[in-house]
């Protein structure tokens, strides 16, 4: 590991997949060049229609990361893992997915590290949720972890294969899988400095929720001007400056200014090239002629 990065012109994410598609990419080595600039900002397209035949659609966009929201999702575990497969093969691992897991669960974080994604973990507040979270996520004592070691998801000889043979599978999942961490509310912008100095080393990126952050400080819209709500923003921006994390968010409509700081960028979404057919249906309601003149034959 390390020298991905001299590949990633020609191979794109692929440069970065493991041994076996069903295993995770090498997803925390991705955002860590990202940011030291070695490779260009990821590109995310957001998955928030959570569906098996719209993420084999999505997997062939050439996305970097395809973020699979399962936190607003009415899809189960069994959906989840066949969408996460889905990218994964459909892309030729060109993509690496991403789920964003309900909550701070334990085994949701492990249904979604064991389908082979990075995870996106929302709301986080306190040290000792990021603890938690981390704890979810690793395997061993090493790294303080309490995740359960799945029997039959990477088969010997099968799916095993590790990425460093001079270190065991665990290990190599252990530095594989990345965990973003989503802010998103003031406390959690004031807590990120003990949040990262606790656990830092196992967080490989911070996305700022600007919506639940608002609605938290009683403000409407998903970002604004307000002076309260940019003194929290520049105090978290400050934050992963001083920590040397990586920042991540929303970038859309060709707002690239937005991305000036950012390693990974969610450009666009499903649900949002959706809505951007409804001026189509409108201009079509305006310009379609009537047929109330037109001659018809009798019909009886």
């Amino acid at each position: 590991m390390g020298f991905e990065y001299k590949e990633v012109a020609e191979k794109g994410m692929a440069a970065y997949r493991a041994p076996s598609l069903l295993q995770p990419h090498k997803a925390r080595q991705a955002l860590r060049d990202a940011y030291e600039g070695k490779i260009k900002p990821l590109i995310g397209y957001y998955h928030g229609i959570t569906t098996i035949p719209t993420a084999r659609v999505m997997a062939q966009l050439g996305a970097d990361i395809i973020w699979v929201d399962w936190e607003h999702a009415s899809c189960g575990v069994e959906t989840m893992t066949t969408i996460v497969h889905e990218i994964q093969f459909m892309s030729e691992g060109r993509s690496i997915p991403f789920v964003r897991v309900p909550g701070h669960d334990h085994a949701a974080i492990g249904y979604a590290l064991d389908a082979g994604a990075s995870i996106i973990i929302p709301q986080v507040e306190t040290v000792e949720q990021a603890q938690h979270v981390v704890s979810a996520a690793k395997f061993g004592k090493v790294r303080q972890g309490t995740r359960s070691a799945p029997p039959c998801r990477w088969l010997p000889g099968v799916g095993d294969m590790p990425v460093d043979p001079n270190r065991s599978l665990w290990e190599n999942l252990n530095d594989q899988a990345a965990i973003i961490i989503q802010i998103e509310s003031e406390q959690g912008v004031k807590n990120l400095d003990a949040i990262l100095s606790a656990v830092g080393d196992q967080i490989d990126c911070v996305w700022i929720g600007s919506l639940d952050l608002r609605v938290s400080m009683g403000l409407d819209g998903v970002w604004g001007d307000e002076p309260s709500f940019m003194d929290v923003v520049k105090l978290y921006e400050d934050t992963l400056k001083r920590h040397k994390t990586p920042n991540s968010g929303m970038c859309m409509f060709g707002q690239w200014e937005k991305a000036s700081n950012k390693a990974f960028v969610v450009v666009g979404g499903d649900a949002f090239a959706l809505l951007g057919e409804a001026a189509l249906v409108n201009n079509a309601r305006a310009n379609l002629p009537s047929l109330a003149n037109e001659p018809r034959n009798n019909v009886h």
